[in-house]
């Protein structure tokens, strides 16, 4: 089985941290972009720039490309699809900082989607999170009439979906290479999308081409796509899962931090504290189980 020493484990982390700092921008980019490009053709075009980046540094590696390895790629990049699909609807109705924390809640499900997977039960303290969790959501989501905004709830659906993603992704790297797993889910992540498109008979957005617009499909493709989820599955590799999802977390803050900055998002007291809910869920749900690796 491949070893994690304490220097591959450490410059893993600072790639996640690098992924993390990247999606947080993407939050602001998506959310200036969807006001003028469908969100089926924002996410296909992320997808099908991300492949074909992937195929221009990486192209010799289809060589080692088995049926297996196509199985891999297809499940991911339906977890990813459906999720980034979801992610990017919700971003429209919601600010993108709420969006940002609301879809760190696949951090808490990661324990739970093991239990029913793997049989691994969680721990009292990861029950304790969860319950944390919903509050901090509740309080993120809920409006004055107690009714769950709609941007809200999208949101959750693609925490679910990149839940299940991590978990397979620690599952498949075990013994395929990240980065051709990386490029076959995105091809499929692409063909999943367009196909929808397709089907739809959805119009083409010709605005697409406005250069302010065009760089901000550029950075979604292939800074937030490409390099972010390409540094996240080399280096979750080199990392324990429940480290890698206490990290990959901050992504929520670096949201917060960036549409409040440059977005001018309102920031009330019950965002706030929400927010800390969301944090504190985060870090005990991972607590215990990085405690029991260390000590392994």
């Amino acid at each position: 089985m491949f070893k994690k020493s304490k220097n591959s484990q450490f410059f893993g982390s600072m790639g996640l941290i690098g992924a993390t700092i990247i999606w947080g921008f993407s939050f602001v980019v998506v959310k200036d972009s969807i006001a003028s490009i469908p969100v089926p053709y924002l996410v296909a075009f992320r997808y099908i720039l991300a492949s074909a980046g992937m195929l221009l540094l990486f192209s010799f590696k289809l060589k080692e490309l088995t049926f297996k390895v196509i199985k891999q790629g297809a499940v991911l990049g339906l977890f990813l699809c459906i999720g980034q699909f979801f992610q990017t609807l919700g971003c429209k109705y919601t600010t993108a900082g709420k969006n940002a924390f609301i879809t760190t809640a696949y951090v808490i499900l990661v324990p739970f989607l093991c239990w029913i997977m793997e049989k691994k039960k969680p721990g009292s303290i990861q029950v304790i999170s969860a319950v944390i969790a919903i509050i901090g959501i509740g309080l993120l989501s809920l409006n004055g009439n107690m009714h769950i905004q709609s941007g809200d709830f999208l949101t959750m659906i693609c925490g679910i979906m990149l839940g299940f993603h991590i978990i397979y992704i620690d599952r498949y790297t075990r013994e395929t290479d990240p980065v051709l797993l990386t490029m076959i889910q995105f091809m499929f992540a692409a063909i999943y999308i367009w196909a929808i498109i397709g089907v739809t008979r959805m119009p083409f957005p010709t605005q697409v081409f406005h250069p302010e617009l065009f760089t901000k499909i550029m950075y979604i493709g292939l800074a937030s796509t490409m390099m972010g989820f390409l540094l996240q599955i080399v280096c979750q590799k080199y990392t324990n899962p429940s480290v890698a999802a206490v990290i990959l977390s901050m992504e929520s803050v670096f949201g917060m931090l960036f549409s409040v900055i440059i977005l001018h998002e309102k920031f009330t007291i019950k965002i706030l504290i929400g927010c800390v809910c969301m944090l504190i869920a985060v870090l005990l749900s991972e607590l215990k189980g990085t405690q029991e690796e260390v000590n392994v």
